[in-house]
């Protein structure tokens, strides 16, 4: 089940990132530069949280855990961020 679950997850994720497929004729000649944007993620909780989600996003692909910044403490005690930029595919 949990093997089912992350090849979806890791389907999902490379349509998500635009590289599940090469685009057909038609749509190489309606957009032929991809456009990438921006985006951050930012994680906030406890050090324990923060770190079991970017290895989960890790098993799943969509990020090395390298990627994130060093945990960093928030204004909360006992409460951490970790941030991640990455390039989308936007249509």
């Amino acid at each position: 089940m949990m093997a089912q679950l992350q090849k979806s997850a890791q389907s999902q994720l490379k349509q998500y990132l635009g590289e599940l497929d090469t685009p057909t004729r038609k749509e190489s000649t309606a957009q032929p530069f991809p456009h990438r944007e921006p985006i951050k993620h930012l994680l906030i909780g406890s050090p324990k949280a923060v770190s079991s989600t970017i290895h989960y996003l890790q098993v799943i692909g969509y990020a090395s855990v390298g990627d994130w910044s060093p945990l960093l403490p928030t204004a909360n005690p006992g409460e951490v961020m970790s941030i991640l930029s990455r390039q989308i595919l936007t249509q």
